[in-house]
């Protein structure tokens, strides 16, 4: 581990190419992370458990074991923010990972800068959350003219109210709370429609071009709603603040 203070937030690395946990903890560390290394699966689950950090960076290809497998098994007793790293670009792989647990994926190579963007977002989203339904989290989402009451059921563009169904409003209600986060169409289908529509992932098209029609500035450039091709949606993180 790193010498910073024991007040800044441990991210664990769970990666096997030496020079690339280098790079990221170089990167980390400069940004003011704590970073805890490992190079397997097995040393990763021990790291996780013995120091519990505040994310988790992990590679899907460790030689031990798959890291799909090590998400489902986090998530089975922990709900720390983990963001995928791989070099697999394939759509299928990125669904399976964010279905498990995931809270983003980046492909391999990327940019220093995107990996801390999405770090910030996955940490942010993990503290305030649960978002509504308790009297600690928060009920009022605001982003411009965009603002939801999540515990009135109701949604507002320029102060002027917007009338949705009761899909429309779950849907969008389900994107708000995990602004930031991918949501699959699997995710959104089971949570929205239930489990028997988990393959009617035409719903979810239609459901979030008519949302877009109705709290979009520009339907056509999604400012609030935005797509990750052939994957799912993911609602715009605005940064802290933006929630009461």
């Amino acid at each position: 581990m790193s010498d910073l203070s024991p007040q800044a937030p441990l991210v664990a690395i769970i990666e096997d190419e030496t020079p690339i946990r280098k790079f990221l903890r170089a990167a980390l560390v400069a940004d003011g992370y704590r970073v805890a290394e490992a190079g397997t699966a097995l040393a990763g689950l021990r790291l996780v458990t013995q120091s519990p950090p505040a994310l988790i960076l992990l590679d899907l290809g460790l030689p031990d074991r798959d890291g799909k497998e090590l998400v489902a098994e986090i998530r089975g007793w922990s709900d720390v923010p983990i963001v995928v790293l791989s070099a697999r670009d394939q759509e299928a792989e990125k669904v399976a990972a964010l279905d498990l647990g995931a809270d983003d994926y980046l492909t391999k190579p990327f940019s220093v800068n995107e990996l801390l963007a999405r770090m910030r977002v996955a940490l942010r989203h993990h503290v305030r959350s649960p978002l509504a339904g308790n009297a600690a989290g928060a009920t009022v989402y605001q982003d411009g003219p965009l603002r939801m009451d999540l515990l009135a059921r109701r949604v507002f563009l320029d102060d002027q109210e917007v009338k949705l169904t009761k899909l429309e409003y779950d849907l969008l209600a389900l994107l708000v709370r995990h602004a930031g986060r991918v949501l699959t169409h699997r995710t959104l289908l089971k949570e929205v429609w239930g489990p028997d529509a988990v393959r009617e992932t035409h719903y979810v098209r239609v459901f979030v071009a008519n949302l877009r029609k109705k709290i979009e500035p520009d339907p056509a450039r999604p400012h609030y709603i935005l797509t990750e091709q052939g994957v799912g949606y993911r609602f715009r993180d605005s940064g802290p603040g933006t929630h009461e």
